[in-house]
């Protein structure tokens, strides 16, 4: 699979989100077939292959399913967004994570117009996270700047004005 994805549509973020859901189904059938001693589990869980890459057909631990999770589903959830936004974008290319080949989380296709910086945590505010991501931005040339996470504090895809500066937009977005 290539270092990035591309959506050009509802339906491409809708189809992406489905195997992230596939992914997250073939973990749970793992975790409810487990029984034994339960330390055993977390283990595996936390050192073995046992889990699986969110877009890919391959292995991973069960803690790293769950890192990669969210981040892919946080960056789909804010191009399903993006596309409502701004209907005239084309294509966005996706490239979530710290792996990642773009200099931004989530970049129009057509150079120079929207670019945005998208995670997921418990608190926003939680490791400078959401301070880190606006000051990046506010560097960039991108005409429509943002910033999207996912947070149980802030349920529902909500603009969120009180966290944003420098002219880039913050929003809170779900799957």
């Amino acid at each position: 699979m290539a270092k990035h994805l591309i959506i050009r549509d509802l339906n491409d973020a809708e189809q992406m989100m489905a195997t992230v859901r596939t992914s997250a189904k073939r973990a749970q059938a793992w975790i409810a077939a487990q029984s034994g001693e339960p330390l055993d589990m977390l283990r595996r869980m936390k050192f073995e292959p046992v889990g699986f890459h969110p877009l890919q057909d391959r292995a991973l631990n069960i803690i790293e399913q769950i890192n990669q999770t969210w981040t892919f589903a946080v960056a789909i959830a804010a191009s399903r967004q993006l596309l409502t936004l701004h209907p005239d974008v084309g294509g966005l290319v996706l490239a979530p994570g710290a792996h990642a080949s773009l200099d931004l989380d989530i970049m129009s296709e057509a150079e120079g117009y929207v670019g945005a910086e998208t995670f997921a945590a418990v608190n926003p505010r939680n490791n400078g996270k959401l301070g880190a991501d606006l000051l990046k931005l506010a560097a960039r040339p991108e005409r429509h700047r943002y910033v999207f996470f996912m947070s149980p504090l802030f349920p529902g895809n909500v603009r969120r004005p009180q966290f944003e500066r420098d002219g880039i937009e913050v929003w809170s977005v779900e799957v």
